[in-house]
């Protein structure tokens, strides 16, 4: 702080001389301001390099931009092309190229400027302000290099110098790229290369003809990803990696679609462009192989790590590929992709075995830097290898080792991947493989996902297909057997070994995918016939597990989500009917008398597919662990139809039971969520019973006792044989009815009530029992 204090004051009184002589001296360029920064940094972008191999005696051209992004201002800003020294002639020596990332741009010596100071290499800008950008077009002569002309490759680069106060000038500024530099003399041998280009896009289809966005579309016009790159099969030789998911949602576009957009469905703008790219597509198959990858582009590493029904979804979209419709007379392989760490022998085998439909011809490619370097398959002459699977279920696994150095880009790990850096590190590679050794040669070249989004780096790959000692070939000549041009046996080597070095999928993303996996599989048993479940359900689930959904969590919950709504729909409309309009909802007490220890109730379900469905019905008691319930067969339910089913239970005590009933499907799967029931146990104990028969042998018991006392009765007092008989008397004379009273007094046999009578005295002999007589 004191060294700059001391500055700003020498400045200052510098600036008062150069005041007070205005007149007599001419005034000075300007300086730049003292820097606030201690070590400010300039970006240096390269945009092209040509030639991008030159020969000894070419000039190269370089152009580009610098933008300040510091916040010093620099003067006398310079542009000035360096190189390294060093003359790289091995594939190794790429390889362990110093990046020096961590130092100050000033103290990196990586780079020596020219000496020529006064040649086009060198280019002057004046002040360069911050946030300022200019643009720079520097020219190397040949002699400028200063090195000879034996081939090999060179790090080469443009430095940025400029002043940040009248004493410091700083270097803040670097960007290097690869340069190889080959012999006037054909090469001695050609590179055959097979440039595969992965044609994929996350999925966007939600369920007949409505997307999620317009993301599909953009991608498909000329100046996005899948336009661009599908241009390069135009006028190249390479092969396409396609995702069978995608050629699907391409053809639903095309078709004519719809787009959710702010709650609302509007009419997709696409419709043309699907069209005439799935036109284009369909030319190129002419003369471009095709790779189908495993539907929906699963992540491969993420669901068998998974394991459960996750890991099963592995074979049925390796499955689902093998029975895919892609069209034309043209035919395809169908290939397995691994790459990002999850390239281990575990994957491997589990991902290439176990699916219906597997072929001999089937493609696993794997990059080569799922090895480490002291394992790495040397990938001469041929990249097919055996490659060990020790997990099984088989020894080894045909695999397809695409060489990950041709895709490196750099030699700086800030610009590895822009299209200038790739192209030059291509050319650098395949340079050195066709300068050393002899014999033919083929390597293949997969670009990495999440390489390029927007195709320019692919683009730049495609352009070293051009260089004169590379041949383009398709992927199809390393597993077609030519009877006339056997292919030799596949070396041995051993599995990956690097770990993952990006993440998978996300915990709660693997969480969505096992319960929309979970409600298909209840959904499709729950059908009479499985074959009739709609065939989108199931390709929707595969499109759920999709690698594209690593950079997007968000919309891959939404669109799990959505998928998990349609489903458990469907499954809502087999229900139990629980109130007394048949619909469904609501709890429903139900009391029932079992009455010895069993009793019986009903319970109806309605289906409201279109298709029929086997169902069956579970009850479990949630409170009391005595409730007893019969098991009941699986019923075919028609569409649009009810079924009441009888339930039998028992119970050994008294109360109230708390019990749920479930809809399940012919797999004891259940079907949406369970319905509580209430049922009021009132069954009689051993107790009652004793009451009971008690009661009932008393009642008998003294109905005998009556019935002997009368009939012991009868034997003593038989009745008079003769006389008249007080039940059944003779008739009344009617003379007697139609005669007048004698007189007027009462009747002989008649009491009086007026006179004085002797009270009723109960006497032994008046209680005697017999026939007439009162029951004692």
């Amino acid at each position: 702080m004191f060294r700059r204090r001391l500055r700003l004051c020498a400045s200052v009184g510098a600036g008062l001389v150069i005041a007070a002589s205005a007149a007599a001296q001419p005034v000075p360029a300007a300086v730049a301001s003292p820097s606030a920064e201690e070590n400010p940094v300039v970006s240096v972008t390269i945009d092209s390099f040509l030639p991008a191999a030159p020969k000894p005696g070419d000039q190269v051209v370089l152009t580009g931009r610098i933008t300040n992004t510091s916040s010093t201002t620099f003067g006398k800003a310079q542009a000035g092309v360096c190189i390294g020294r060093d003359r790289l002639t091995t594939r190794a020596q790429l390889a362990t190229i110093p990046t020096e990332a961590n130092e100050p741009i000033q103290q990196r010596n990586d780079c020596v400027g020219l000496a020529n100071s006064n040649s086009p290499s060198f280019q002057e800008f004046g002040t360069l302000a911050p946030k300022a950008s200019v643009r720079f077009r520097l020219v190397v002569p040949w002699r400028d290099w200063g090195i000879g002309p034996e081939p090999g490759v060179y790090t080469v680069g443009v430095r940025f110098r400029g002043d940040t106060s009248p004493s410091d000038r700083l270097s803040a500024g670097l960007s290097r790229t690869l340069m190889p530099v080959v012999s006037a003399q054909p090469m001695p041998r050609k590179v055959n290369t097979a440039l595969v280009i992965p044609l994929r896009h996350r999925p966007t289809l939600l369920t007949g003809d409505r997307f999620a966005n317009e993301s599909l579309a953009d991608s498909l016009a000329p100046t996005g990803e899948l336009g661009r790159l599908l241009a390069l099969g135009r006028s190249r030789k390479v092969t396409w990696l396609v995702d069978p998911a995608m050629i699907d949602e391409v053809k639903r576009m095309a078709a004519g679609y719809r787009v959710h957009v702010d709650q609302q469905i509007r009419p997709g703008k696409g419709q043309k462009t699907a069209a005439g790219w799935l036109s284009a597509f369909t030319a190129s198959r002419a003369k471009n192989p095709v790779v189908l990858l495993p539907y929906g582009d699963p992540d491969v590493g993420s669901l068998i790590d998974a394991g459960g029904g996750l890991r099963e979804l592995v074979s049925q979209s390796r499955t689902a590929t093998e029975q895919f419709n892609l069209g034309g007379p043209q035919l395809f392989q169908s290939g397995l992709w691994l790459d990002n760490g999850s390239a281990s022998s575990r994957n491997l085998a589990a991902g290439s075995t176990g699916y219906a439909g597997a072929k001999a011809d089937d493609v696993n490619l794997v990059p080569s830097s799922s090895w480490s370097a002291d394992t790495r398959p040397t990938l001469s002459p041929s990249p097919v290898y055996n490659v060990l699977t020790p997990e099984g279920p088989v020894k080894s696994v045909r695999t397809v080792i695409a060489d990950s150095a041709l895709t490196a880009g750099g030699p700086d790990p800030a610009t590895a991947n822009s299209p200038i850096q790739v192209r030059q590190r291509f050319a650098a590679e395949t340079a050195l493989l066709a300068a050393t050794g002899k014999g033919a040669i083929t390597v293949v070249a997969v670009p990495p996902r999440g390489w390029s989004e927007d195709g320019l780096a692919t683009t730049a790959l495609a352009e070293g297909l051009s260089l004169p000692w590379t041949a383009p070939v398709g992927l199809d000549t390393l597993y077609r057997s030519n009877p006339a041009n056997p292919l030799p046996k596949p070396a041995l080597t051993k599995g990956p070994n690097v770990p993952r070095s990006t993440p998978g999928l996300a915990p709660n993303q693997l969480q969505q995918i096992k319960s929309l996996s979970d409600a298909l599989r209840t959904y499709v048993s729950l059908l009479n016939n499985p074959d009739q479940a709609d065939e989108n359900l199931r390709r929707a689930l595969l499109r759920s597990a999709s690698t594209g959904w690593r950079a997007f969590p968000d919309d891959a919950q939404e669109f799990a989500s959505y998928e998990l709504s349609l489903i458990n729909g469907q499954l809502g409309k087999v229900h139990l009917v629980t109130n007394s309009s048949g619909g469904k909802g609501g709890h429903r007490e139900i009391k029932v008398n079992l009455s010895g220890s069993k009793g019986t109730f009903p319970l109806t379900i309605a289906n409201e597919l279109n298709v029929s469905v086997r169902v069956g019905v579970v009850v479990t008691s949630a409170n009391r662990s005595d409730l007893r319930i019969e098991p009941l067969q699986t019923r075919v339910l028609p569409p649009g139809q009810k079924a009441t089913y009888q339930i039998n239970a028992s119970a050994e005590q008294n109360g109230l039971i708390r019990a749920d009933a479930q809809v399940v499907s012919s797999q004891d799967l259940p079907v949406g969520s369970s319905q509580e029931l209430l049922i009021q146990a009132a069954q009689y104990g051993s107790v009652g019973w004793i009451l009971v028969g008690s009661a009932v042998a008393l009642l008998f018991g003294t109905s005998a006792v009556r019935i002997y006392r009368r009939v012991r009765s009868e034997r003593r007092n038989p009745t008079p044989e003769t006389g008249e008989d007080p039940l059944h008397p003779a008739p009344i004379d009617p003379a007697v009815l139609n005669a007048g009273p004698a007189d007027d007094g009462p009747h002989p046999d008649e009491p009086n009530p007026l006179t004085a009578g002797e009270p009723l005295r109960v006497t032994p002999d008046s209680l005697k029992e017999g026939v007439g007589t009162k029951d004692g």
